[in-house]
């Protein structure tokens, strides 16, 4: 059961569930070791996964226009991640999910996850929270960008979590708070 003590902890600190319940929700759920800069989702594929990352970090990002790598999410030990408009939409996805650091992952796939919506009624108020976080979170962000300076970004990030400023490398920060890796070192050498 070990496996699954950081899913449980986490699926019961967003829902009240009976034993019998998660342990039916566990079953769903495999376990995966991923390497550092393996690719779970390719941009154009359908996402068919979510991944819980149990050890590790995964990132979430699409190449735009001019061909500047953007990060849009990035996921630490105890949350999901998945290209959630295609899991939900069931069409080609406009990201790519990639392994950050060596990563251990409990996945479900997208039928087992319906599934778990019909058989444990208790799934349908946890997707329902995860999805009402995911979207305060993307509205937060957005709003940084446009109400906050590149200082004020960093300054936030690290306040908010600074396990990204810590683990992972400033050309993956630079991209998640959109602003170039010389205007990051400039503000990281201030701090």
């Amino acid at each position: 059961m070990t496996t699954y003590t950081e899913l449980t902890n986490f699926i019961k600190k967003n829902i009240t569930v009976k034993d019998e319940e998660l342990k039916i929700i566990l079953s769903y759920f495999k376990l995966i070791k991923k390497n550092k800069n393996d690719i779970l989702l390719l941009q154009g594929k359908v996402s068919q996964v979510s991944y819980f990352v149990k050890k590790g970090c995964l990132r979430l990002f699409f190449i735009d226009d001019n061909g500047k790598d953007v990060t849009r999410y990035i996921a630490f030990e105890n949350q999901f991640a998945t290209a959630l408009v295609s899991f939900i939409t069931n069409e080609p996805a406009q990201e790519t999910i990639q392994v950050v650091e060596n990563s251990e992952l409990l996945y479900i796939t997208h039928d087992d996850f319906r599934h778990l919506m019909k058989i444990v009624p208790k799934w349908k108020d946890f997707y329902s929270i995860y999805l009402e976080k995911a979207y305060v979170n993307n509205s937060k962000r957005l709003m940084s960008f446009t109400t906050l300076n590149a200082s004020e970004r960093y300054n936030q990030l690290f306040k908010i979590n600074p396990n990204i400023v810590k683990r992972i490398p400033n050309k993956i920060i630079a991209s998640y708070i959109n602003i170039s890796q010389e205007t990051l070192s400039r503000i990281k050498s201030k701090t």
